[in-house]
């Protein structure tokens, strides 16, 4: 009889209104962020024991995904200008937007002699057959890449030499298997890395690549997708941010 009234016990508790069980909630992150998230993900799940599920890709085709109704709770983009229009185009909730992280360029490549501290591999384009960037129509990192070979004058010269990866991701690969000596990726993607050879991209090259969340209709009225976001903006996510290379506001 114990055991019996225990169990109607805990399952009183269980339906008390405001009885906190854990959740899930279905993450979408620009693929630049894809360390850094694991890493965000897991130290909410530590705190909250709510689990966050991450889907990884460029911003557009996320956004488009999210336009046609995946179950995104939370968009992580790698610019603004997707978060700002998922708001727009009612996919997401007004005012939830934020920067979240400030992303940085740069050259790197597999060959620890290629390039230098100046970029200057950039101007010798027979030093090199493929440059690998991101597709600048989808992913904000290609793009930035684009208007750093324009801001330097060389896009002209290298433009035959361009691979194009779908994400920054596949962009990377691109680098890390010799498939192009070298290409323009994430900071994230290299940081604390001794292999090969890079140059950090001055900023005044590109746009700043200002980095936005914003939460979706999905997860409008999800409680644990609002604490994530918050989490987001805390001290713990904004120390990792920073430990992959991003700035912070």
């Amino acid at each position: 009889m114990k055991t019996i009234l225990s169990r109607l016990a805990v399952a009183a508790i269980i339906l008390m209104p405001g009885f906190a069980s854990a959740a899930e909630i279905n993450v979408a992150v620009a693929a630049n962020f894809t360390d850094a998230a694991k890493d965000i993900a897991a130290a909410f799940e530590a705190e909250t024991d709510n689990t966050v599920v991450l889907s990884f890709g460029s911003t557009g085709k996320l956004f488009a995904q999210i336009a046609n109704g995946a179950p995104f709770d939370v968009f992580l983009a790698a610019d603004q200008a997707r978060a700002k229009k998922a708001v727009e185009d009612d996919y997401a909730v007004e005012g939830s937007a934020f920067t979240y992280a400030i992303g940085k360029l740069v050259l790197f490549s597999e060959n620890k002699s290629l390039v230098d501290d100046s970029g200057e591999v950039l101007t010798k384009p027979d030093s090199f057959s493929r440059l690998a960037i991101a597709n600048p129509a989808s992913a904000p990192y290609g793009a930035a890449a684009v208007e750093t070979l324009k801001a330097l004058g060389v896009y002209g010269v290298t433009e035959e030499k361009l691979v194009q990866g779908d994400s920054i991701s596949q962009t990377f690969q691109f680098v890390a298997t010799g498939n192009a000596e070298l290409g323009f990726v994430a900071l994230s993607q290299v940081i604390g890395s001794d292999h090969g050879s890079k140059w950090l991209v001055p900023a005044a090259l590109y746009t700043p690549i200002r980095q936005d969340a914003v939460l979706t209709n999905e997860g409008a009225d999800d409680e644990t997708a609002k604490a994530f976001i918050d989490f987001m903006k805390g001290d713990t996510a904004r120390t990792i941010i920073e430990s992959y290379g991003y700035a912070v506001e």
